[in-house]
């Protein structure tokens, strides 16, 4: 922690020094006294809390969504063959497609509103979680379900109890990957059109040539993610070490 701080201390002092020295314009290249004062002055009229409050929910509902679909979808393609040779090749083509190229897509399908939004949400989150799960099935070793199929197990139970339990690294690898996914198809969403959350807020930085407000935007942003992984991820990550023996004591 205090290594963390150390170097967040000295990554200000830096930015400030070169801001100082006016290396680049300042209207550019703000300082991180005014991205701090147009951070409290947006904090202060409340427009940063109800566009952060409005992206959150849009983030969460898609990302919830996504996983709720691409952690069964990732079991099912990783233990049947012909689901895996079909649906898996379009999984895969999904893969190296960028979650901006949705967007047309959803706009003609929903129009200008959140549901377009939600769609490209789903859309870029969801294969990342799904290919995730699928690869950490596939890379168990097969004697986990020949014992349990030797000792009579339900074929239902076997996925509850033996797949599932045992891919539970690669189900939060895919679930973090996700969650990484969902807010980039997010910001490409509501960067393009009016939409009320940070994604607007930075566009309209970017329409005043407010640079304070376009950082002040994006370090909201990165703390957000920070603070999920730390908080959240870090915390399950911790437990799936401590289950599986993994920790470093």
């Amino acid at each position: 922690m205090f290594k963390r701080l150390i170097f967040f201390v000295a990554l200000i002092g830096v930015w400030a020094l070169i801001a100082e020295r006016h290396v680049w314009d300042p209207t550019l290249f703000p300082s991180p006294w005014k991205v701090a004062e147009t951070l409290w002055q947006n904090f202060r009229d409340g427009s940063l809390v109800h566009a952060t409050a409005i992206s959150l929910r849009r983030v969460l509902v898609g990302y919830s969504i996504s996983l709720a679909i691409g952690v069964p979808l990732g079991v099912l393609l990783a233990t049947r063959k012909w689901l895996e040779d079909t649906v898996g090749s379009l999984v895969s083509a999904f893969q190296s497609l960028p979650s901006i190229c949705w967007l047309p897509l959803a706009l003609l399908w929903f129009g200008m509103n959140d549901k377009a939004i939600l769609f490209v949400v789903v859309a870029g989150s969801l294969v990342s979680i799904t290919v995730a799960v699928q690869d950490g099935i596939k890379n168990l070793p097969p004697t986990y379900v020949r014992a349990a199929q030797t000792m009579g197990t339900p074929q239902f139970r076997i996925y509850t109890e033996v797949l599932l339990p045992a891919s539970l690294p690669a189900i939060l690898t895919g679930a973090k990957l996700g969650w990484a996914y969902a807010w980039r198809s997010l910001m490409s969403g509501e960067l393009l059109f009016v939409s009320l959350g940070l994604g607007q807020m930075l566009m309209q930085g970017r329409d005043l040539a407010d640079m304070s407000q376009v950082i002040s935007v994006m370090i909201v942003i990165m703390s957000l993610g920070l603070l999920t992984d730390k908080v959240i991820f870090g915390s399950l990550e911790r437990h799936v070490r401590r289950r599986w023996g993994l920790s470093i004591s």
